[in-house]
């Protein structure tokens, strides 16, 4: 059996064959991404079965979605990560996902923590990570509970001990000092 030559377009290209809805467009798009966005889906939702399933509907929310995509607003990879991460969020704070795991025999969940854990997630293979070194550590901490691992402003700062308005302006002035990187 032959090996599948995997499909990689421009930026440009890959966004005209989503919105003209080519098959071409889709299969590009799943050569090009489905690695770095399982990457942030797992990360958040940990359980790989269901990032999985998040990562189908990612694709199915980008393909319906691509006419509303402005290049104007940002690049692609990042609407696509944000709908990923939202998507994600939404998924681990579902009922149904919360309900999942509350009725499960305990040798069904030995060493399921770790086995979750073990899925890394390379930001260093996007350049984040370079650019999140850049920040201050207060600033990294933050970024990493709100924008890696799925938390709340409130949550965030439930965890860190700080108040909510604290969280905020710091966040708010990371994203500003990462904004400095792509302008």
């Amino acid at each position: 059996m032959a090996k599948k030559h995997k499909l990689s377009l421009s930026e440009e290209e890959l966004i005209l064959a989503l919105q003209r809805r080519d098959k071409i467009g889709v299969e590009a798009l799943y050569d090009m991404y489905s690695s770095s966005l399982y990457g942030v889906i797992v990360r958040i939702v940990v359980d790989t079965a269901t990032a999985e399933d998040v990562l189908q509907e990612v694709f199915v929310k980008i393909w319906h979605s691509s006419a509303s995509y402005s290049s104007e607003k940002g690049r692609l990879f990042t609407w696509m990560v944000n709908i990923a991460r939202n998507l994600s969020i939404d998924k681990i704070r579902s009922k149904d996902f919360k309900n999942q795991f509350k009725n499960q025999e305990l040798e069904n969940n030995v060493g399921y923590i770790e086995k979750h854990n073990s899925t890394e997630y390379k930001p260093e293979l996007l350049g984040v990570k370079d650019l999140i070194n850049t920040l201050r550590p207060e600033q990294k901490s933050i970024l990493d509970l709100i924008y890696f691992k799925g938390y709340t402003h409130t949550e965030a700062a439930d965890e860190l001990g700080m108040p909510l308005g604290t969280i905020k302006t710091r966040l708010r002035m990371a994203i500003q000092q990462l904004r400095k990187h792509f302008n």
